[in-house]
């Protein structure tokens, strides 16, 4: 029965993460956090669990839609580039942080962020932009905060690289599909910085590598990679307008859940 609930989870994140290049991390998290704690993981690892295997299953849904972006011709893949150490490095920087963090501290954390990202989704609030690129120097510098607050909230870093990407005045199209391949490397540099954090922590339960919990990777991973590339072809057609406010609907119960139940 868990194995079925972790292939529903990656259907729905791997939808969301092609629609609006967000990874669908914000739906994993939250539901791996329920499925540890009703099996009995203890509450000191958790959350860093949920995190850590969340960050890992993006890197197989990262690399469905970004396929089918990139075939779309929507990547801008020299922006791709010049972010990529910034974001390596604030994503394993960050790993770093979050390990000393409490569980019940970083539930809370991540239910105040998910109370913030519904209130941006709903009510669609972006930046205005300024249409002008930073140089090299600065894109690197804006991926290592991407990084960094990814590896906090497990997700593949389209919360935050989206949002940056429209300030530059992309469209959304681009935005979201660029996105999407900023997500590989923080999947990745996340994946192997939480395995190496907690190798031999003796709380871990059978089947994982330091935070990561392959049960739940392999589960999420079968059904997002397929619904990726449907969410990647539906974000070519159709206006998420709708989809995005009843997103941030179910945002908000989780944030309200986390901080306060």
């Amino acid at each position: 029965m868990t194995f079925l609930l972790y292939l529903l989870v990656g259907a729905i994140a791997g939808l969301l993460a092609g629609l609006f290049g967000i990874g669908g991390g914000m739906v994993i998290v939250p539901v791996l956090i329920f499925s540890f704690a009703a099996q009995g993981v203890s509450a000191d690892v958790l959350t860093h669990m949920a995190v850590a295997t969340s960050l890992t299953t993006i890197v197989f849904t990262s690399i469905s839609s970004v396929r089918e972006h990139h075939r779309n011709g929507a990547i801008d893949w020299p922006m791709v580039s010049n972010m990529a150490l910034g974001i390596v490095v604030g994503t394993g920087v960050g790993v770093a942080f979050i390990t000393s963090v409490p569980g019940p501290i970083l539930q809370s954390i991540i239910g105040v962020f998910a109370l913030l990202l519904s209130a941006k989704m709903f009510f669609a609030w972006e930046p205005s932009g300024s249409g002008v690129r930073p140089g090299r120097v600065g894109l690197v510098s804006a991926g290592g905060v991407i990084g960094f607050g990814s590896s906090w909230f497990g997700i593949g870093g389209g919360t935050f690289t989206v949002p940056y990407l429209t300030w530059m005045r992309f469209n959304m199209r681009q935005a979201v599909a660029t996105s999407a391949a900023c997500g590989i490397p923080i999947a990745l540099t996340g994946a192997v910085s939480n395995m190496a954090a907690a190798w031999d922590n003796p709380l871990l339960p059978e089947w994982s590598t330091g935070f990561v919990y392959w049960p739940a990777v392999i589960g999420i991973a079968l059904t997002s990679m397929p619904m990726a590339k449907v969410g990647a072809r539906l974000a070519h057609r159709l206006n998420a307008g709708l989809l995005k406010k009843l997103f941030a609907v179910l945002l908000c119960v989780v944030g309200i859940r986390f901080l306060f139940f």
